[in-house]
């Protein structure tokens, strides 16, 4: 990948729904040299679909954190389970360490993460959990309206 499907990739992320016209307008090349690199992109599998970005995606939450989870023996399949099952809860990864399995999560206020904090803890499996706000986010691949 080079300098330039990097720059349309990036032109992508904001607004995938951009026309091919004005796409290569903004990369000053020619509409062909877009679309031709854009089926060489899908087609090698380095993009792999386009998506909607709702306005309550973009809008930031009031508080925002990072939890670490430690889970109990063999549960972690469980508990990522129950964990999906939480609005609150944007992403989560599994990990190596003493940590087993790490959560991105957005609430409207500090109650509202407390309370989210305390359901997470009653998952059966979950034995331990250490919380760090976010405060602010300076880079971030996921697209801004």
């Amino acid at each position: 990948m080079d300098a330039l499907d990097q720059s349309l990739i990036t032109l992508l992320r904001h607004d995938c729904r951009r026309p091919v016209s004005e796409l290569a307008a903004l990369l000053k090349v020619s509409r062909a040299t877009v679309r031709a690199r854009l089926d060489r992109l899908e087609r090698d599998g380095e993009i792999i679909g386009y998506t909607v970005v709702l306005r309550a995606d973009a809008q930031p939450a009031a508080v925002r954190a990072i939890t670490l989870i430690a889970v109990e023996g063999r549960k972690a399949g469980d508990v990522i389970d129950a964990l999906k099952g939480f609005a609150e809860i944007t992403s989560v990864h599994t990990t190596v360490g003493t940590w087993d399995i790490v959560v991105e999560v957005s609430a409207g206020s500090l109650p509202e993460l407390d309370d989210l904090l305390r359901r997470v803890r009653l998952v059966p499996g979950v034995t331990t959990s250490e919380t760090h706000l976010l405060l602010s986010t300076p880079r971030s691949a996921r697209a801004r309206l």
